[in-house]
């Protein structure tokens, strides 16, 4: 059924439900079970049995026959079938196991022993502190994949000990909100999960292709709070011996050995296992479950309590993405049956415009999304709506798959939905002003953006590692 004008009116009422603050899950469903029964309306398959009842029949039989035939549209069962798929998609199976371990790693109190190691560690480089949480951040944000929870936590443990050694409350903002969202690039990332399963890429692939970008976002992120130590020292004051007291060889080396190593194996085992054809990423998510939990009971922290949280918290988030999941399907088949995808097609082939101005202007979308959407609203429900036109401009999904997980970066750190520095001011001391947090994450963002260029220009930084583990 070709009817365009309808599917448009159906994205514009989405969109204006998503503004209104409607839960997008449910919205997607509603919007999508509604269209979707004027789209499959059809009375004479609908009522075919109503229509042979005897003119003597009782009323109720006449009844329930009218009603069996409200209910027999064939948008019904493409909703069951939709949610059948999703639930069985082997690929989502990590989602929750990936999610479950990094909810126990974060109560595995490790975070501020590692903290304070790297801080020891790192005394001699300007700004030792800023690349300490830096590099806390990146690691533990890559084991949970949780921004808000990383940006939390990080925020209560290093935002003070940062303010406390003079360290400007922007620069200090800005590090933790920037450390706190890689998560969702650096593998094994949730986000990464999600959009192969969205786009039928290769999640090991995925997982090779980021790494490097991830890397790059990283040592950018360092250059830039090293470099800015160095030129503005009274932005991140050398720390002095009573701050940062040094400690023997030996007794550094054990710090490390049960503080920085255990976490960075555990992550290492799970991607090197993914990476090098060891096991599948739902098997290494499995394992990495399992080390999450050994390292919370080796450091004493796996407590009955803790452990009902990480479950109820798994269940919880998994919920969430797949019933977007459910809702994206069903609402992106009923915007393709009623000619939507073929209208916004037709509407990019009419531009002739250039691979690299599609690429731009996709990642504009994607950025301008990212104020009032969450990452995973964005992967499941909009990022499909790109992918078939991929093709057109002779544009690999992996490739734009790793520019959209590097964009969605910045929408954490764009202000005025900046979320990061939400997450930061709910739980900073009062001093720390909204503006201030806001100022701080804008370099980072740049850098962001500096990562991006760089990946478009050396496209080798994502089909590198993919091809040289699995060939092109």
């Amino acid at each position: 059924m070709e009817n365009p004008e309808v599917a448009l009116l159906m994205l514009g009422i989405f969109i204006l439900c998503v503004f209104l603050g409607f839960p997008i899950a449910f919205t997607l469903m509603a919007l999508g079970i509604g269209f979707g029964y004027y789209a499959y309306f059809d009375p004479g398959r609908m009522w075919r049995a109503f229509n042979r009842l005897p003119d003597d029949a009782h009323w109720w039989d006449s009844t329930a026959l009218w009603i069996d035939g409200f209910l027999n549209n064939r948008i019904f069962s493409l909703f069951v079938n939709q949610t059948f798929t999703v639930m069985s998609n082997e690929v989502l199976t990590a989602v929750p196991l990936f999610l479950f371990m990094g909810y126990i790693v974060e109560r595995a109190n490790i975070v501020d022993r590692l903290f304070s190691t790297l801080n020891i560690a790192s005394r001699r480089v300007p700004g030792s502190m800023g690349v300490a949480a830096l590099v806390t951040c990146a690691l533990f944000a890559t084991a949970t994949g949780i921004v808000g929870a990383v940006v939390t936590l990080m925020g209560l443990l290093a935002l003070p000990a940062m303010l406390k050694a003079r360290y400007d409350p922007r620069f200090a903002s800005g590090i933790i909100c920037a450390g706190g969202t890689l998560g969702i690039l650096i593998p094994p990332s949730i986000m990464l999960i999600v959009y192969a399963a969205a786009s039928n890429v290769s999640i090991v692939r995925l997982y090779a292709g980021a790494l490097l970008p991830g890397l790059v976002l990283v040592g950018l992120y360092l250059i830039y709070v090293v470099g800015r130590s160095i030129l503005q020292p009274a932005m991140a004051p050398r720390p002095t011996a009573e701050e940062v007291p040094p400690v023997p060889a030996g007794q550094l080396v054990w710090m490390l050995l049960t503080s920085f190593f255990p976490l960075a194996v555990l992550i290492l085992a799970v991607l090197g296992s993914i990476l090098f054809g060891l096991a599948t990423p739902t098997e290494a998510a499995a394992i990495g479950a399992l080390g999450g939990m050994l390292l919370a009971l080796a450091y004493r922290a796996l407590t009955f309590q803790r452990l009902r949280e990480s479950v109820y918290l798994t269940v919880r988030t998994s919920a969430m993405v797949c019933w977007l999941f459910v809702g994206s399907y069903t609402f992106s088949s009923v915007f393709s049956y009623l000619g939507g995808e073929a209208l916004i097609s037709d509407f990019v082939k009419g531009l002739d415009i250039t691979p690299v101005q599609f690429l731009i202007t996709a990642q504009i979308i994607i950025f301008l999304l990212g104020w009032p959407l969450e990452w995973s609203e964005i992967i499941i429900i909009f990022v499909p709506i790109f992918l078939p036109l991929l093709p057109i401009f002779g544009i690999d999904p992996l490739f734009f798959g790793i520019l959209v997980a590097l964009n969605l970066q910045t929408s954490f750190l764009t202000p005025p939905m900046a979320m990061s520095a939400y997450y930061l001011k709910g739980i900073a001391p009062p001093e720390v002003r909204l503006t201030q947090i806001f100022a701080g994450v804008m370099p980072f963002l740049f850098m962001v953006f500096i990562a991006m260029a760089l990946v478009y220009i050396f496209p080798g930084l994502v089909f590198h590692l993919p091809d040289a583990f699995y060939g092109r």
